[in-house]
């Protein structure tokens, strides 16, 4: 929710963006489009509270929430 706030630079990410960037990873429209619609600018911030919450609840649910976090802890030691 922070992250949507005017005064946030992550609010605003295509002007910082080099024109013409030859990174494959900002080839196609479809990016820049991809990155903006994940701040979901549409939704109040009750609306976004509400899908956030959504997905929390649906990643604890997660077999592959369970895996990834079993996978750290054994890997890397992190609980």
């Amino acid at each position: 929710l922070g992250l949507r706030s005017p005064r946030s630079p992550c609010a605003k990410p295509c002007p910082s963006l080099p024109a013409g960037s030859q990174l494959p990873c900002f080839h196609g429209s479809s990016t820049i489009r991809n990155l903006k619609e994940r701040f979901h600018m549409n939704m109040t911030e009750e609306q976004l509270q509400l899908l956030i919450e959504q997905m929390v609840d649906g990643s604890m649910r997660s077999i592959t929430t369970k895996l990834y976090d079993g996978f750290q802890y054994l890997t890397n030691g992190i609980m």
